[in-house]
C-alpha cells in the first residue's frame, strides 16, 4: 500500500511536470509578436489521439495496481493467529481477546478504557491478527496512523472485519478515533503496544489469571500506561472532560 502511494505520487508529479512544461513552452513559443492573427488549426488528429489515449492508459495502470493492492489488503485467512474484537463507544474502547472468529467465539481476556486510563491493546509481532469491529452507539473509526490502517466501526448488526498479516515493528503506537462522534471525540484515544510473541503470551496469561491490564503490562516489563497519546494526558480524569465548575457529564 505504501509503495502504491509513492508510485502514484511519482506518476502524478511526472504528469504535472510534463503539463507544466507544455504550458510554459506554449506561453514562450506562441507569445504575441504583433497584430497578425496566427494560423487557425481546425483539428490535429495526432494531438487529439494523444490526449485521449494517454489519460486512459494512466488511469488503467493506476486502477490495475490499486485493485491488486486493495485485494491484498482486505484478504482474510481462515485461521489467524490472534483475533481481537474491537468495541467502540462514546468515548472509549474495549478490546476483547477471542478464542475464535465470529459472534459465537468466546472472550478470554479484555482491556477496557476508562475516563482515568487510556486502553492499551497488546499484540504480538510477526503474527497474523484479525480485528472484528462493532460500535455500541454511533459510527467510530479504528485508526493507527503509523501502521497505515483505518477502518470504520459501525453500530447495529454490522460487524466489520479486517486482517493484518503481521506487524513487524515492536513498540508503542498511538491509536485514535478518526470519525467525529460527539463532544469528546478528541479524547477517544488508545495505544497499540506491539511486543514479542513470548511477552504477548505472558500478558494474555496474566489477564486470564485475573490481573489488571496495568499489572499484566508490568509483568512483561513494559510501561503500565499509554505513552503515545499526546497532546492529551495519558491518565485522564473528569477534569479533562468538564470545566472545574461543571458537574461530571455536563460537558463544556
Amino acid at each position: 500500500m505504501y509503495d502504491l502511494w509513492i508510485a502514484s505520487c511519482i506518476a502524478a508529479l511526472a504528469v504535472g511536470v510534463f503539463v507544466w512544461g507544455l504550458i510554459f513552452w506554449c506561453v514562450i513559443r506562441y507569445r504575441k509578436r504583433g497584430n497578425e492573427l496566427p494560423v487557425q488549426t481546425r483539428y490535429n488528429l495526432p494531438m487529439e489521439f494523444l490526449y485521449t489515449i494517454a489519460p486512459i492508459l494512466v488511469v488503467s495502470v493506476l486502477f490495475y495496481y490499486t485493485a491488486v493492492v486493495q485485494t491484498d489488503v482486505v484478504k482474510e485467512s481462515k485461521n489467524p493467529d490472534v483475533t481481537v474484537e474491537v468495541v467502540a463507544f462514546k468515548w472509549n474502547w474495549q478490546f476483547n481477546y477471542r478464542d475464535g472468529q465470529g459472534r459465537d467465539a468466546n472472550t478470554v481476556a479484555s482491556v477496557l478504557g476508562t475516563s482515568e486510563v487510556i486502553p492499551v491493546l497488546v499484540l504480538p509481532s510477526g503474527r497474523s491478527i484479525r480485528f472484528e469491529e462493532q460500535s455500541r452507539d454511533v459510527i467510530h473509526s479504528f485508526w493507527v496512523p503509523e501502521l497505515l490502517f483505518k477502518r470504520d466501526v459501525m453500530p447495529g448488526s454490522i460487524r466489520n472485519t479486517f486482517e493484518v498479516s503481521s506487524i513487524d515493528t515492536e513498540g508503542a503506537f498511538v491509536g485514535r478515533c478518526a470519525e467525529l462522534c460527539g463532544s469528546y471525540h478528541a479524547f477517544m484515544n488508545f495505544e497499540l503496544r506491539v511486543v514479542s510473541p513470548e511477552k504477548y503470551e505472558q500478558f494474555l496469561a496474566a489477564k486470564k489469571g485475573g490481573s489488571s491490564t496495568q499489572d499484566a503490562l508490568k509483568a512483561i516489563g513494559v510501561d503500565e500506561y499509554a505513552t503515545t497519546t499526546k497532546p492529551f494526558d495519558t491518565r485522564r480524569n473528569t477534569a479533562n472532560f468538564n470545566p472545574s465548575d461543571a458537574s461530571a457529564g455536563a460537558g463544556s
